[in-house]
């Protein structure tokens, strides 16, 4: 089966804003995330923002979790090296597995933009109750990369070689009953 012949399968996407500073009206990163993610086809299933606050973000990242209405979580804000900045914490605290190669290749396409300041992100994605949670940046820049570059593509069950859509069924394969 091509490309062409396979149905475009929208995915619930939740998108949590961290930052001690910004409300929904100054929310630019979140802004971004919304209009490609619904521009892409997709369902923007819930949007927030917290502060920058570790407990408070896992607390929330596992609620989300737990919807079976949200299928992937998309964080922007809290993954650099200030002290403030805990998101990648919070989303490890959750994830039960991570998707190491997430982070390199979003380092990749950093790289391209931003050259070695690419290396204070601490960009990562994860898996968690057969939900993707992936923790981006806080400038929409990053978060147009992470969009344009990654997520677009592997948030497309059309797009091949593979796709994270199309393993959604196997997330949770080992909770069932053999």
């Amino acid at each position: 089966m091509t490309p062409a012949e396979r149905d475009f399968i929208p995915v619930r996407i939740a998108v949590l804003t961290v930052s001690d500073s910004r409300s929904l009206a100054e929310d630019r990163s979140g802004d971004t995330l919304v209009e490609r993610l619904t521009g892409a086809g997709h369902v923007l299933a819930a949007r927030h923002i917290l502060p920058d606050d570790r407990a408070a973000i896992a607390a929330w990242l596992r609620i989300w979790v737990a919807d079976p209405g949200i299928d992937v979580i998309l964080s922007t804000g809290g993954t650099g090296l200030t002290g403030r900045d805990v998101t990648v914490e919070a989303h490890r605290d959750v994830y039960e597995k991570e998707i190491d190669a997430f982070a390199t290749v979003f380092a990749m396409v950093s790289m391209q933009k931003i050259g070695t300041s690419a290396m204070q992100s601490r960009a990562c994605g994860g898996v968690a109750g057969g939900t993707y949670l992936f923790a981006l940046p806080g400038s929409p820049g990053a978060c147009r990369d992470a969009w344009d570059e990654i997520l677009v593509r592997q948030l497309d069950y059309r797009h091949r070689p593979c796709n994270l859509v199309e393993i959604f069924p196997r997330l949770e394969e080992h909770k069932r009953r053999k």
